[in-house]
């Protein structure tokens, strides 16, 4: 794929007024939910896509579940830490690529983007949910028992928010239910 291939595949994607060209080889898109960065190498073998996630310090809780999303779900995708930024980012070859490639990649990094933790965070909950599960079931617990646990630790302010109104208290609890009693049978 040339410099030029590149930039006009950038051009239908996103029209002319998003993409501005830094340098011979480097272009950024700007809309208004997200920054996009295409660069080539210095000897123009390589491209890389970058798209900024979100800060460090806001992934550093998920950090685990993004690269193991890295393993299991990003495709030809990365999540990758950098300048204390959580990046989305593509690399080819430009001599193999072609632009389904590109189009896919960018497709991919966008939607990376707008998912943000949601997906880590649904990991990391589960994660969460089965070792509660296996410690329970270690303790010789039952489901009712652990559920009354959790119950306490609510209302004692060990878990959720201190000024949590009964209302919103009572649909986290029955969203913990759901999740224990499906993975209680798993585990």
């Amino acid at each position: 794929m040339t410099p030029n291939e590149i930039a006009d595949t950038l051009t239908e994607l996103f029209g002319t007024s998003a993409i501005k060209v830094l340098a011979p080889g480097s272009w950024q898109i700007e809309t208004p939910t997200f920054r996009l960065l295409v660069l080539l190498s210095e000897d123009q073998t390589w491209l890389r896509v970058l798209l900024p996630i979100m800060p460090a310090q806001q992934a550093q809780p998920f950090l685990q579940q993004f690269f193991d999303a890295n393993f299991d779900d990003t495709q030809q995708v990365r999540y990758a830490m950098h300048q204390d930024v959580l990046w989305g980012v593509f690399q080819h070859s430009c001599a193999s690529l072609v632009v389904e490639d590109l189009r896919d990649a960018i497709a991919r990094l966008i939607s990376l983007y707008e998912v943000g933790v949601n997906d880590a965070f649904s990991r990391l909950t589960e994660t969460k949910i089965k070792e509660i599960v296996q410690a329970s079931k270690q303790q010789g617990k039952s489901l009712e028992a652990t559920m009354q646990n959790l119950e306490r630790f609510y209302a004692e302010g060990l878990m959720g928010e201190m000024e949590q109104n009964p209302e919103s208290r009572e649909k986290v609890l029955t969203a913990w239910r759901r999740q224990l009693e499906r993975m209680w049978n798993e585990q």
